[in-house]
């Protein structure tokens, strides 16, 4: 294969660029729509997740959530700063440590819904619903993506 055909593929084809791009236009989304509730999407998907399984370690929510240690424990450090979780004890190292939300943290949620929903509808109509249904069932329970 000649040097301008491989590049022309990775141009047109690259799977790996195509999916940052889009994550990336879709975060923005969501940043604008969260923006006056002073939480990141990244922060509010971390904080959802601990809601529904908590209480949690910090190891197994960053397994749940395909998040590398240091981007989980920067997040969760503002999370516990800002009083939407608390962190418990158990354990002598601080690892096996349970994670949960507090009442801030589910008010918070509730407060964010709208404008996650705005979100939501924004990303829909920009996907499509057919293409926004196959990114959803993509990383469903089902799939064995998740």
């Amino acid at each position: 294969m000649a040097k301008h055909d491989l590049i022309d593929e990775l141009v047109d084809g690259c799977l790996m660029s195509r999916a940052r791009r889009l994550a990336r236009v879709v975060t923005a989304i969501y940043e604008d729509e969260l923006r006056d509730f002073d939480i990141k999407p990244s922060q509010l998907n971390l904080l959802v997740a601990v809601a529904k399984a908590g209480p949690v370690r910090r190891i197994d929510i960053g397994r749940a959530t395909d998040i590398d240690p240091s981007t989980l424990t920067r997040n969760l450090s503002v999370m516990l700063a800002n009083g939407w979780i608390k962190e418990g004890v158990e354990g002598d190292d601080g690892r096996g440590n349970p994670i949960c939300i507090t009442p801030k943290g589910r008010s918070l949620i509730q407060r964010v819904g709208p404008s996650w929903r705005k979100a939501q509808q924004r990303t829909r109509k920009l996907l499509g619903d057919y293409r926004a249904g196959v990114l959803l069932g993509m990383f469903d329970a089902s799939s064995g993506m998740n």
